[in-house]
């Protein structure tokens, strides 16, 4: 019998900045941690009993629809699916280009097609991109890739490769991450398409350098863009997931198929360089 519940699915939930939204959000939603290493997991939960929130993981591959789909069973016989945080992904230091534009954006496609049909009105997903993503101009996005993934998932993946095989290798992996972040935005606008009418809404948000353990693998390359922004400083996690909290709340029902910038000046301040070059 599914409880009265609104639950709310976090993927990469076990840190960062999934971990800090769980503790805002964990006291009005039942909190569902997502990930892939149990041990992290379990010591996320037992981080969030600590603050008496009440929450459950599901170790599952975000790359794996039979996966997602028994994450949903999980998350339906524990109460009402309102909100998916989608913060999974990785970054270019992380895997190989391939892997990167599997997760990132495969990944988002797969648990957005699942978890979406099984909200109601008033539902709401916020699918994690990256700053990266404004590393690609409007001019030079791949549409024509990006129009694949209502198509054919596989034609989507071989495409890709096509696209990024000839690039050097030290650029294959950076521009697998910018793309594939790039495709997040434009993806999670045609879902907002698709569902406004049925009352749901879907948002993404682009961060910048926040300190997280992500950050950390990227190293002095990721502070230095931070130090390079208006603000000139790192971020906290704590201060985004405060933000991801008042995007997916009812206090933000209007917003909708529209990516926030969140990363404290420095996509702007990367900008003002080119122009007065």
């Amino acid at each position: 019998m599914v409880k009265n519940l609104d639950v709310c699915i976090i993927t990469g939930g076990a840190g960062g900045m999934g971990f800090e939204t769980a503790k805002l959000i964990g006291n009005n939603q039942k909190c569902i941690l997502v990930g892939r290493n149990e041990l992290k997991l379990k010591n996320a939960i037992n981080q969030l009993k600590e603050i008496e929130i009440d929450a459950e993981y599901f170790i599952a591959d975000i790359c794996e629809r039979e996966s997602i789909k028994e994450l949903i069973k999980f998350s339906k016989e524990i109460g009402n699916i309102k909100t998916l945080i989608h913060t999974a992904g990785v970054s270019p230091k992380m895997d190989t280009y391939e892997r990167i534009f599997d997760i990132n954006a495969c990944g988002t496609i797969i648990i957005n097609e699942e978890v979406l049909p099984e909200m109601k009105e008033g539902g709401v997903v916020l699918n994690v991109s990256s700053m990266a993503s404004y590393f690609v101009s409007s001019e030079n996005r791949p549409i024509h890739l990006y129009e694949l993934a209502f198509k054919d998932l596989d034609s989507f993946k071989n495409e890709f490769k096509q696209m990024v095989k000839d690039e050097s290798e030290v650029m294959k992996c950076p521009s697998a991450y910018k793309i594939s972040k790039n495709f997040v935005n434009w993806y999670s606008e045609q879902m907002a398409l698709k569902y406004g009418k049925n009352g749901i809404r879907v948002v993404s948000i682009s961060p910048g350098t926040f300190s997280t353990p992500m950050c950390k693998i990227e190293g002095k390359n990721s502070e230095a863009y931070a130090k390079m922004g208006a603000l000139g400083r790192v971020g906290d996690p704590k201060e985004i997931a405060k933000m991801m909290k008042f995007i997916v709340s009812d206090e933000c029902s209007y917003l909708t198929g529209v990516d926030i910038l969140y990363d404290g000046g420095t996509v702007a301040a990367l900008n003002a360089r080119k122009r007065n070059k």
